[in-house]
């Protein structure tokens, strides 16, 4: 990464990184830093886990201050609880999610270099490039809800059979009621008989 890159790393999950009109105006305001606690807070992962997803690459290294302490930007932390998205609602693996990362920092090369480039081939492409690596995400993803889509089915039928059991289980029990009112309707028929007899 070049120094006159400073945000080649950074990308954001809600503003979609090949976009070529986007709106970089943000990035030309003073960026505020913050400290790994007040990240781990917001973000509601341990530090160690932000350590460990820098190591795994999901996360560029921190900037550090003076002092050494990790510095995160607000891309930063948009980063990570888009990380944690997709662990947890989507259940992707961090293997999956490093793909998801690599693929969003793609786009971001390339639509900084189509803001700066307005060469037709090369936008051809570039868009070329960008469109394989969305179907790569889309191929993960899919692979990922074929496989949750089978699990609620498996459930669906666990529910279901649950409830035959539970029908046919109470209409034994009431033909074992049934059956203990009429044994006792019998014998009680019959203690005046054996009374007389």
């Amino acid at each position: 990464m070049s120094d006159d890159q400073p945000n080649a790393r950074r990308w954001s999950a809600t503003q979609s990184a090949d976009d070529a009109s986007g709106d970089s105006s943000a990035e030309a305001h003073e960026e505020r830093f913050l400290r790994i606690d007040e990240v781990a807070r917001r973000t509601n992962l341990t530090k160690r886990t932000l350590r460990y997803y820098e190591e795994l690459g999901l996360l560029e290294p921190a900037q550090r201050s003076e002092g050494n302490y990790r510095l995160y930007s607000e891309s930063d932390v948009r980063a990570l609880e888009h990380i944690k998205a997709m662990r947890d609602l989507l259940g992707l693996e961090l293997k999956e999610i490093r793909e998801l990362v690599a693929a969003e920092l793609e786009r971001e090369r390339i639509r900084r270099q189509w803001q700066a480039d307005s060469n037709l081939e090369w936008r051809l492409t570039a868009l070329d490039e960008v469109e394989q690596v969305a179907r790569r995400e889309l191929e993960l993803l899919q692979e990922r809800l074929a496989g949750l889509e089978e699990m609620r089915g498996r459930l669906l039928e666990r529910l279901e059979r649950y409830q035959r059991t539970r029908s046919e289980i109470r209409a034994q029990l009431r033909d074992q009621r049934d059956g203990q009112y009429e044994a006792q309707r019998d014998a009680r028929k019959d203690a005046p008989q054996q009374a007389h007899g």
